[in-house]
């Protein structure tokens, strides 16, 4: 059988994963900075936990596990107590997936029956890294000091259509306070945004909006109960452009008229303050669109302080279709690479509340590591040493030379030098062969003239110059070289 993995997932070379611990450690260092605290949870969460908190689009992308045990032989059974035929996922109505696992069965079945089918599939893979988050928070509430700045780095699943920039398995890199509703987390969010791409040489635009006002704007035009409708919409403008947007709103059910008066609000041109001052006057009437127009106005006067340099905009056609979202919301785009959003997030207010623990706010950002990744391949924005392994070889001629080599290569270690011996006394001609195919810079030849003098020659791999050096004055050399 010729081998193979799922769709939407990737294996990752040496190279590949010094590239990503790069962006990993990037992103990292900051977050400790920024003073987040690391937390993980588990790849699988009960499908209650998911369930519901991403919007009907987001439920559909959820992988769902199939429970281990003899749950189909049960079904089965009961089947056959009926005489009705077996239920088996190739005789259900609907054939499970490999994005989707469920067990279908006709409605003609007994109560106790679909009970028994629902338990089928329990739990399913983590779908973000928030509303996990959020269940642990409520979970460990007693061991937590609120408010709570925490960070995880993990990968996340959706059963998605695999595309370029779009995968069914990626890596998140999140970071959240919980426990106030102070603007001056959304404040610091977008300076830490901003540092984390200024650190990988990445220029973004940060683009914000507030779910207050999108609410403000579902109001003025008399769809206030059409909230989810129209932000799930709006929220693929620059995908599917204003046609089919307009097109996917009437099919949703809003009437031809607010439609025509959502327009110009969505396309509303000008600089953030112009912006601003026109919907004062267009939600003067919504209480809750003027409190989301005062939150996005703050978040941009104290960012432009902080982060004068960074380009920060009011986007109105940001939504981030997540359900779960009630307040400022963020999105990130990298200015010199085709490439969607690479980081976003929002506010958040009462989704402890779902788990049993309401009144806990929070807000957070999450960074999309393997777009990132993607942006700095195209942009060759990786620096040489995040992709450099070993630095040094030793030649191996043999057990003495070996022996003799070993302290030295010890040595060197210490110094926090990558260094190999190669492991067979091969011909010279395959050792520097694999030094050249590993890209190693330095390879050190120990011979019995070496041995006798104690000074080895030290080969440049990429100038071909050597040199004779003893083992404190190598250490000495690979601490210093650049």
């Amino acid at each position: 059988m010729k081998p193979s993995i799922p769709k939407g997932t990737r294996d990752f070379s040496p190279a590949e994963m010094a590239k990503r611990n790069y962006i990993f450690d990037t992103i990292r260092r900051v977050f400790y900075t920024y003073g987040f605290q690391p937390i993980e949870t588990p790849a699988m969460e009960n499908l209650s936990t998911l369930m519901g908190k991403y919007g009907e689009e987001g439920d559909k992308l959820l992988f769902k596990v199939l429970n281990s045990g003899n749950f189909l032989e049960k079904v089965n059974r009961e089947k056959d107590t009926k005489n009705s035929e077996q239920i088996t996922p190739e005789s259900s109505d609907r054939k499970p997936s490999s994005d989707n696992c469920s067990l279908f069965i006709d409605s003609s079945d007994s109560p106790s029956l679909n009970r028994l089918a629902a338990q089928l599939c329990e739990k399913g893979l983590r779908y973000d890294l928030t509303v996990p988050f959020a269940r642990y928070v409520v979970m460990h509430r007693d061991e937590i000091t609120l408010p709570f700045r925490r960070f995880q780095m993990q990968p996340v699943w959706r059963a998605d259509r695999p595309q370029r920039g779009r995968y069914r398995e990626f890596y998140q890199c999140d970071a959240d306070i919980v426990g106030t509703d102070s603007l001056l987390c959304e404040v610091d969010l977008v300076q830490m945004i901003n540092t984390v791409f200024c650190a990988l040489g990445i220029r973004v635009a940060i683009h914000v909006n507030n779910r207050k006002i999108l609410s403000g704007i579902a109001e003025v035009i008399g769809q206030a109960d059409r909230l989810v409708d129209i932000t799930v919409a709006i929220d693929k403008l620059d995908k599917i452009g204003l046609d089919n947007v307009n097109a996917e709103l009437a099919e949703r059910g809003l009437p031809a008229e607010a439609i025509e008066r959502l327009q110009p609000i969505i396309l509303l041109s000008g600089t953030d303050d112009e912006k601003l001052a026109t919907l004062r006057q267009v939600l003067a009437d919504s209480p809750t669109g003027l409190q989301g127009i005062a939150e996005t106005e703050f978040i941009l006067k104290k960012s432009s302080l902080l982060v004068p340099d960074s380009e920060i905009i009011l986007d109105l056609t940001l939504a981030r279709g997540l359900n779960y979202y009630t307040g400022a919301i963020f999105e990130v785009k990298a200015l010199d690479a085709e490439m969607g959003s690479i980081s976003g997030g929002g506010r958040y207010d009462n989704l402890t509340g779902i788990f049993g623990l309401p009144g806990v706010s929070g807000v957070g950002v999450s960074f999309g590591a393997d777009r990132i990744y993607d942006v700095l391949t195209q942009l060759d924005l990786f620096p040489k040493e995040a992709t450099e392994g070993t630095r040094v070889l030793f030649v191996n001629f043999g057990d003495t030379e070996a022996a003799w080599s070993l302290p030295v290569i010890t040595h060197l270690r210490k110094a926090g030098v990558a260094t190999e011996l190669y492991p067979d006394a091969s011909k010279m001609k395959k050792q520097m062969s694999y030094a050249n195919a590993r890209g190693i810079p330095f390879v050190v030849i120990v011979g019995e003239e070496e041995m006798t003098s104690g000074r080895m020659t030290v080969k440049d791999m990429q100038t071909g110059e050597q040199t004779k050096l003893t083992p404190d004055e190598l250490v000495s050399m690979m601490t210093t070289t650049d």
